[in-house]
């Protein structure tokens, strides 16, 4: 995340913000987030302000998308960056969301604020317009976490999950989530019981293009389904 460096007075000239100092500009920035529907907590250690989905526990914010806002290091202004969990305790930096000398932290909020509350189009989403190009019929599932394409296009919706069919999920496992946190598609042949036949059609690799990975997992599924019988 943030550099932690050593914070000795003659490390940060007066111009500079002072990580130490950090803290006390925590009330009027957690006042602003949260004055827009975004939950904050801040982390003692790390000397950072977390901000997450206000659908998010803060129990559950570091498992999920989160940004965290802190001082620039030895530069003036504030930054911010978005991550996603990746392996944990590991995690994916997404996109810097802010990082400006600008010395007003509103301005950093504003930019918090902004990433939270953007429509931004989901990973599902791509998916699923890629299948509809191709004339790909598709459903989901009642949890969200992955789509099914029936091996007969002819198979009624309610019964699709009863009959094989193939089955695409991602490894966030949510396929609702922003399609700039995708992390690759996987398309798998199922049995009617939901167990897998055979190694994966398609599996797509850790952070990639959503849009490349999207059109090239519905041309595996249009080959399967569209291929010549003898």
């Amino acid at each position: 995340m943030f550099p932690n460096e050593s914070t000795d007075e003659d490390q940060f000239p007066e111009e500079f913000p002072d990580p130490d100092q950090f803290p006390d500009v925590l009330p009027e920035l957690t006042v602003y987030l949260n004055a827009a529907g975004i939950p904050t907590f801040y982390d003692v250690e790390e000397n950072l302000l977390f901000a997450h989905g206000p659908t998010v526990s803060r129990a559950r914010a570091r498992y999920s998308e989160h940004v965290t806002i802190g001082t620039r290091y030895m530069q003036p202004g504030y930054c911010a960056a978005a991550y996603v969990p990746d392996s944990p305790p590991d995690y994916h930096k997404i996109a810097t969301v802010y990082d400006d000398p600008n010395p007003d932290m509103r301005e950093c909020a504003k930019a918090v604020i902004d990433w939270f509350t953007r429509p931004r189009i989901s990973a599902g989403g791509v998916l699923m317009a890629a299948l509809s190009k191709r004339s790909i019929p598709v459903c989901t599932d009642d949890l969200g976490l992955s789509y099914a394409v029936p091996l007969d296009p002819a198979t009624p919706a309610a019964e699709i999950f009863q009959r094989p069919h193939i089955a695409i999920g991602d490894r966030n496992p949510s396929i609702d989530h922003p399609a700039d946190t995708h992390t690759g598609w996987i398309v798998q042949l199922v049995d009617r019981d939901n167990e897998p036949i055979g190694p994966p059609l398609f599996k797509g690799s850790d952070w990639v293009d959503c849009e490349a990975d999207s059109a090239a997992a519905a041309d595996v599924i249009a080959r399967l389904l569209y291929r010549p019988t003898t």
